[in-house]
């Protein structure tokens, strides 16, 4: 069912659409935190190319699953995926780019990923928000309650927030 969902959600607002509001550049290493089936990580990974790299992140093993499957059959060299609750193993300040797409409604933990996001994002490395299901001002806020961003750019469909 929710393959479905997500086939018709890119459908009426394709991922190549949305990622161009928050200006991803060729050989950008990003972090699509909640991947999901990776709608964003395979349009993102057409966007930074061969010398950039998505590190497709995930709670769910079936999700984790599905990207791997589409990495393999569409050959894609630049996608690695990790399963974890919130810790990813990626070193420190080493992500241009980190995604938050659909998922801020039901994080458990936001501090605790959101903590783990400023870690690996680079000094001047963006978090990029999608926000559904809750009031736009208080996804804003769950981010920003932390003081570790401040919300820089509101795009048709995205929210950019820089590192502080």
């Amino acid at each position: 069912m929710m393959s479905f969902i997500y086939i018709f959600r890119d459908l009426i607002a394709p991922p190549e659409e949305i990622l161009k509001e928050i200006e991803i550049k060729q050989g950008y290493k990003i972090l699509d935190y909640g991947c999901g089936p990776g709608s964003f990580t395979l349009a993102a990974a057409k966007i930074v190319g061969s010398a950039g790299k998505i590190h497709a992140a995930d709670i769910h093993s079936l999700a984790i699953n599905k990207v791997r499957k589409k990495v393999a059959r569409k050959g894609y060299k630049n996608i690695e995926t990790i399963l974890t609750s919130y810790e990813t193993g990626l070193d420190d300040e080493s992500i241009d780019v980190a995604l938050l797409f659909d998922i801020l409604h039901g994080l458990s933990e936001p501090e605790s990923i959101l903590k783990e996001i400023y870690r690996v994002l680079k000094k001047e490395g963006k978090l990029a928000v999608t926000i559904y299901h809750i009031k736009e001002h208080k996804g804003v806020e769950i981010v920003e309650r932390t003081s570790l961003f401040k919300l820089e750019h509101k795009g048709g469909k995205t929210h950019t927030f820089k590192k502080m």
